[in-house]
């Protein structure tokens, strides 16, 4: 078995623009390519397998099992048409990260699309909110910085698919732009997905209301207050041990 996309759903028209988000650094791609896809109520036409996926399968709520596997998703309105690209899981091998990442361009240009954006996560131990971008083309970079974003350091590497399909799309003639948004990485971050979500949807100029993010951010803050809380008292708890063990009796 190779790296292969399965139509469910003929659609006639071609999408200009595809957006990736997979599972990665905060899960910010995925938070944030989902929530389009479900704020745009965009319709599933395709979905994505590979064997240099995890060898595992997921079960649901009525115990059958399926494949990990990439899903995309298509939405037009007013002369606008995107694909979205989210899923379980991203390639575990560097010959899957290719191989996939040539799979979804090949799928992508067979439907007309002229630009990739991917999304993800920039390692940062602030949360200033910040939203890297780095492009193949200067002019899409500029457009990026106008709606908010900051350029990438020099040298920065961009790992996975939210890098790969960057460089390989150029040598198909597409133009391509990474969205990061600053994360500590250790749990999913919402806040960074919505920070992402306003500088794209600013630059593609989409109605998008991002306020039902929210309340996934309000959880995870409420998360993340009590992980401190509790790691606050494992501190106090091994200073207690430590001077108990100091104490000496004499009889």
């Amino acid at each position: 078995m190779k790296t292969m996309v399965r139509e469910i759903l003929k659609i006639d028209a071609e999408a200009s623009i595809l957006i990736e988000g997979l599972p990665g650094l905060g899960m910010v791609g995925k938070i944030a390519v989902k929530y389009l896809i479900k704020q745009l109520k965009a319709k599933k036409f395709a979905e994505l397998y590979s064997p240099h996926f995890p060898y595992h399968v997921l079960v649901n709520k009525e115990g059958r099992i399926r494949l990990l596997r990439g899903e995309l998703y298509y939405w037009s309105e007013n002369g606008k048409s995107l694909i979205l690209l989210t899923g379980d899981s991203q390639a575990q091998t560097i010959e899957g990260q290719y191989e996939m990442a040539n799979c979804i361009l090949e799928f992508a240009e067979k439907h007309g699309v002229k630009t990739i954006i991917t999304i993800g996560g920039y390692k940062s131990d602030n949360e200033k909110g910040k939203v890297v971008c780095a492009s193949t083309n200067r002019k899409l970079l500029e457009k990026a910085l106008n709606a908010g974003a900051i350029e990438s350091p020099a040298g920065n590497p961009i790992v996975g698919m939210a890098g790969l399909l960057l460089g390989l799309s150029k040598l198909k003639g597409m133009e391509g732009l990474c969205l990061l948004g600053e994360t500590k990485g250790y749990m999913p971050d919402p806040k960074a997905a919505k920070k992402v979500l306003e500088v794209l949807t600013k630059l593609l100029d989409l109605n998008v209301n991002l306020s039902d993010l929210d309340r996934e951010i309000k959880r995870i803050e409420k998360i993340k207050a009590e992980m401190r809380k509790v790691r606050a008292e494992s501190v106090i708890s091994r200073e207690e041990i430590r001077e108990e063990r100091k104490i000496t009796y004499i009889s």
